[in-house]
């Protein structure tokens, strides 16, 4: 008779606590607030999961932003114009309806739990694109000592920590450092982001990253030029490569 480890046997009770707990006190789904029968990891119901809007090919094989219609993915022109300087970046859904709602929730109501249906449908969705990366370390988006005051958290962060368990990928929880408040890119013209993020990161530990493959994790690309700056930063500072995931894709 084979006999059980401890890590074996804590996993065994984390699960059989989640079956009762969900039996005694049934989900409710976030986007239509529905009890979840028989709900999975997700806690999201059939229909409204369904119903999310899913990034799908055709998409720009570098920053990942969708087209219309039918085809193979390819790059876009902005791309091509101006080649960001991360690889390769995807988003698992729209930032359009129930999904917009679920993030804005997550980042401005406060509602950290949300982190937990965004992250494993993020890991779901997007595991063949990390597959393809095969990065050696998640590196999250960081805020400002401000704005992270104000908030109470890193919503990439906490995405980070599903995706890292998700995937098995080890996470640099502050790889980055904002090196100085900037005005939320929501408020800037396309121009104006660029320019408002110019320096705005810094790696805190080049050794850490140095010859590594590095994916970026962030909640929702809009422009790119978030990641772009980011990515420009973990490279001026050694690393081998730099890929992006994020939850959404803003149209």
């Amino acid at each position: 008779m084979q006999s059980w480890g401890s890590k074996q046997l804590v996993g065994v009770l984390q699960t059989l606590g989640r079956a009762l707990q969900d039996l005694l006190l049934p989900p409710r789904c976030p986007i239509c607030h529905e009890l979840v029968a028989g709900a999975d990891q997700l806690h999201i119901c059939a229909d409204c999961l369904a119903a999310l809007p899913r990034v799908a090919s055709p998409v720009c094989s570098i920053c990942g932003i969708p087209f219309d219609g039918a085809g193979s993915d390819h790059p876009c022109s902005r791309c091509l114009q101006t080649p960001p300087p991360y690889a390769a970046a995807r988003a698992a859904l729209r930032y359009e309806g129930a999904c917009r709602d679920l993030i804005h929730r997550f980042k401005y109501d406060f509602k950290s739990h949300l982190r937990r249906p965004l992250g494993l449908l993020t890991a779901h969705l997007l595991a063949d694109f990390a597959n393809q990366q095969q990065p050696d370390l998640l590196v999250p988006v960081p805020l400002h000592v401000s704005r992270l005051r104000h908030r109470g958290f890193n919503q990439a962060v906490l995405l980070g920590e599903v995706l890292s368990h998700q995937w098995q990928i080890p996470l640099l929880r502050q790889g980055l450092k904002r090196t100085r408040p900037t005005t939320p890119q929501i408020e800037l013209t396309f121009e104006q982001r660029t320019h408002n993020l110019h320096n705005a990161f810094s790696v805190t530990n080049s050794s850490a990253i140095r010859d590594r493959r590095i994916m970026l994790v962030d909640d929702v690309f809009t422009t790119g030029s978030t990641l772009a700056a980011s990515a420009l930063a973990l490279r001026q500072a050694g690393c081998h490569s730099v890929s992006a995931v994020t939850v959404a894709h803003a149209p």
